[in-house]
């Protein structure tokens, strides 16, 4: 040995054991704090079991499915467009000035003006002897140069060319216009032409994409985008309405365009904005296309448009008026004349009677009615349902063509004026006289008594009531006479809900006064 000792160094074996102690006692630690927690001993860790049991119910799917992607969704717009546009074409038309004074464009119906507003109609008006020039929009529904638009369009155009998306220009050939509905038929002599497959509007609904592809301004295939924001609307525009209503921009010379679905169908016929500035507004007018398409057929077919007849003038059952009538909802259509020698005459319907159905479907409104009976092919038996007395009955009517002209017959009395007793006090009538009828428009032949008077800010001014209407009759009690007023009135007692038909402008309908 040298002196020097060596350094003390740890048996391995010893230090092994320790190590293997310190981590059985940390496990111990570990396994006991889990128990503790578990057994409630911990003031935490102690699970929450809402959580597990809500991860074990699915939740319901959403109840509309919504694009994830607009941009992709938009590119379905995109192929739509490239689809339909072709099949839009302009039209332009022509006629000479005739009169005097300035011209207006060859749609200047007066009920047009309250669409696009006087303002838009002055920048077009043109001296005497002038050519005046229209310019709207047309649809190729047939590869053979049929083209549907407006009858407003081409109305009394002495020519009326079509140019087409690829620049070809054609003279057109008229083959028939339907004011009733506001739509014209075109043919032009080209083959194999775009076109725009019918949809069913009747399948149509609020809140649906369309689009609409036009002309506007002169602005050759525009498209724009809106929804369909109402069904069955009735402007005063045409005779025939049940128009689809949208917000998609539709300007002047949209005007017989294409309203088109998502899948590129034609909806409907771009008619009319209602506007008073002559821009858009978000509210544009298109006629269905089961309605556009039923006209075009007739007119290729015949010329014209032979329209069903029920022989019945109508009205809207409001909520007022259902009661008198034995229903406690506004629902159906009430008949407020029954024509002589009419289908309605010979099937038995009456005065009063309310409609609930016609053909197995029901009847929604006056307009939907007067649609219906309209569309229905001339000689066919249709299944009318209605209510008489508070009792649903069914009957056959066969409907007939539609006559040009409906004579209306009555009688003449003299008499003077009578006060009444109630709701009727605020009422001054007078039996029609030839003088009475003459100062109210009112015919010869008409037979009745006359309103002279109403009082200010009575019952039966609130009800609509006016000054040379003429009462038919009171609580169904006919009143072709003075006296026959007079005696109707009596009956009534106080408080009572008075129900009177009342004939305005050649028109029949119900009117109730209550107390």
């Amino acid at each position: 040995m040298n002196g020097h000792e060596p350094p003390h160094q740890p048996d391995s074996g010893v230090a092994s054991s320790r190590l293997v102690g310190v981590l059985l006692i940390g496990i111990g630690i570990v396994i006991g704090v889990v128990i503790a927690s578990e057994m409630g001993w911990m003031p935490f860790g102690h699970a929450v079991p809402e959580a597990p049991v809500a991860r074990q119910v699915p939740l319901p799917p959403p109840a509309v499915s919504l694009p994830t992607n607009p941009a992709a969704e938009g590119q379905g717009f995109v192929h739509v467009a490239k689809a339909v546009k072709p099949a839009v074409v302009n039209v332009f038309s022509t006629r000479t000035g005739r009169g005097e004074g300035p011209q207006a464009m060859p749609f200047e119906d007066p009920f047009f003006r309250r669409f696009f507003g006087d303002e838009f109609f002055r920048r077009f008006e043109q001296p005497p002897q002038r050519k005046e020039r229209g310019l709207g929009s047309g649809v190729i529904v047939e590869s053979n140069g049929l083209i549907v638009t407006n009858n407003h369009v081409v109305s009394k155009a002495d020519e009326i060319k079509v140019f087409l998306s690829d620049k070809r220009e054609f003279k057109a050939k008229l083959i028939g216009t339907d004011a009733k509905t506001d739509i014209a038929v075109l043919k032009i002599e080209a083959e194999g032409l775009h076109t725009i497959p019918w949809a069913d509007s009747d399948k149509l609904e609020v809140g649906e994409f369309v689009l609409a592809v036009g002309n506007p301004f002169g602005l050759t295939q525009t498209v724009t985008l809106g929804i369909v924001s109402a069904l069955g609307r009735a402007a005063g525009i045409a005779e025939y309405e049940d128009f689809i209503q949208t917000d998609a921009a539709i300007n002047p010379g949209n005007s017989g365009g294409a309203l088109v679905n998502v899948r590129g169908e034609l909806a409907g016929i771009n008619t009319a904005i209602y506007s008073q500035s002559g821009g858009n507004m978000g509210i544009g007018f298109a006629v269905p296309s089961n309605l556009a398409r039923s006209v075009v057929e007739q007119l290729v077919r015949h010329g014209k448009v032979v329209r069903g007849w029920l022989g019945v003038s109508i009205q809207d059952l409001s909520p007022e008026l259902a009661p008198q009538f034995g229903l406690s909802d506004p629902k159906g259509v009430l008949i407020s004349e029954v024509l002589d020698d009419s289908p309605a005459k010979r099937a038995g319907l009456a005065r009063g009677d309310v409609i609930l159905e016609y053909d197995g479907k029901p009847v929604e409104n006056a307009t939907h009615l007067r649609n219906a009976v309209a569309q229905t092919v001339v000689g066919r038996k249709i299944v009318v349902k209605f209510m008489r007395d508070k009792k649903a009955r069914t009957v056959d009517v066969a409907i007939v063509e539609q006559p040009k002209n409906i004579a209306q017959a009555g009688g003449e009395d003299s008499g003077a004026a009578v006060p009444s007793s109630g709701l009727l006090s605020d009422l001054d009538v007078h039996e029609l006289t030839s003088e009475l009828a003459a100062r109210y428009g009112l015919g010869a032949n008409e037979r009745g008594v006359v309103i002279t008077k109403i009082r200010q800010g009575s019952k039966a001014e609130e009800s609509g009531l006016k000054e040379g209407d003429l009462l038919l009759e009171v609580n169904r009690q006919p009143t072709p006479t003075l006296k026959a007023y007079e005696r109707a009135a009596a009956k009534l007692g106080k408080g009572q809900v008075v129900l009177l038909l009342i004939k305005r402008q050649g028109r029949p309908f119900f009117v109730t006064l209550k107390p």
